[in-house]
C-alpha cells in the first residue's frame, strides 16, 4: 500500500510541476504578446492565442490578468525570445525555444544541460534546417467534418489535416499550416466559430532519427532537463 501511495504522490507532483511550468510559459507569452500588440485581444491575435492556450491548461483568470498587468507595469520585464540548437545523444537534433531577461544565464544553463546530457550545443542554423516551423491547431472533433474542413481551409494555408491524440488520450483533429499563414488560419477558424484546444507555433521535423528504447531514454533525459529550466519555453526534437 505504501509503495502505491508513493507512486501516486510522485505522479501528482509531476502533474503539479507540469502545470506550474505551463503557467509560467504562457505568462511569458502573454507579456510578449501584450508588449508587441497591446492588451486588447480583439486587436491582438497573438494574445487571443495565449488566452486559448491558457484555458487549455486550466490557467486561472487571475494569473492571466496578472501577466497582462505586468506587461503594462512600470517595472516591465523584457523577455527576448532566443532559439538554441544542438544535438542530443545518438544524433537527435534538438531545438530549444527560450524567453529570457538574462542571456548570459540562459545560454549557460542550456549549455550545461546539453553537456550533462551527453549532447552538444551548436551554432545558429546547425540543426534548424531539419525542421519546418508551422502553425498547429488542435481541435475537438465533435461536430466537425474533416473532409469539409480540408476544402474550406485550404485557401487559408492548410498544409496538413489529420487525427491525433490529446493529453488525456482523447481523439482530436490536428490542423497544420505554414508559419506565415498562422494568422490567416487562426482568423478562418474564429470566423467559423471553432475554438481550438490549443494554437501553437511548432518546429516539425522533416526527417526523424529512429531509436531503440534505451537510446530514446537517453534523449528523453536531456529533454526533461531542458524543460525544467525556468527560461525554456518549449523543446522540439526529431527523435523517431
Amino acid at each position: 500500500m505504501g509503495r502505491i501511495f508513493e507512486v501516486r504522490k510522485s505522479s501528482m507532483f509531476a502533474r503539479w510541476d507540469k502545470m506550474a511550468k505551463n503557467f509560467t510559459r504562457i505568462g511569458k507569452e502573454i507579456i510578449i504578446a501584450v508588449k508587441a500588440g497591446g492588451p486588447d485581444p480583439k486587436d491582438n491575435a497573438a494574445l487571443r492565442r495565449c488566452f486559448q492556450n491558457a484555458r487549455s491548461v486550466g490557467m486561472p483568470k487571475d494569473r492571466v490578468e496578472a501577466a497582462i498587468k505586468r506587461a503594462q507595469g512600470k517595472e516591465l520585464v523584457n523577455y527576448d525570445e532566443i532559439l538554441y540548437e544542438g544535438y542530443a545523444p545518438h544524433g537527435v537534433a534538438i531545438l530549444v525555444e527560450t524567453a529570457t531577461d538574462n542571456h548570459v544565464r540562459t545560454v549557460a544553463n542550456v549549455k550545461s544541460c546539453f553537456t550533462k546530457g551527453h549532447g552538444t550545443l551548436g551554432n545558429s542554423g546547425s540543426v534548424s534546417f531539419q525542421f519546418k516551423k508551422m502553425g498547429v491547431f488542435k481541435l475537438k472533433p465533435e461536430g466537425l467534418n474533416a473532409e469539409d474542413m480540408e476544402l474550406e481551409l485550404i485557401d487559408f494555408g492548410l498544409e496538413e489535416l489529420g487525427e491525433g491524440t490529446g493529453e488525456n488520450g482523447e481523439e482530436i483533429l490536428v490542423v497544420r499550416c505554414g508559419f506565415t499563414d498562422f494568422g490567416n488560419m487562426q482568423k478562418a477558424l474564429e470566423d467559423k466559430g471553432i475554438v481550438p484546444i490549443t494554437a501553437e507555433l511548432e518546429w516539425i521535423p522533416t526527417v526523424t532519427v529512429p531509436l531503440n528504447d534505451e537510446q530514446a531514454a537517453d534523449v528523453s533525459k536531456l529533454i526533461d532537463k531542458l524543460e525544467q529550466d525556468e527560461d525554456v519555453q518549449k523543446v522540439f526534437h526529431n527523435m523517431g
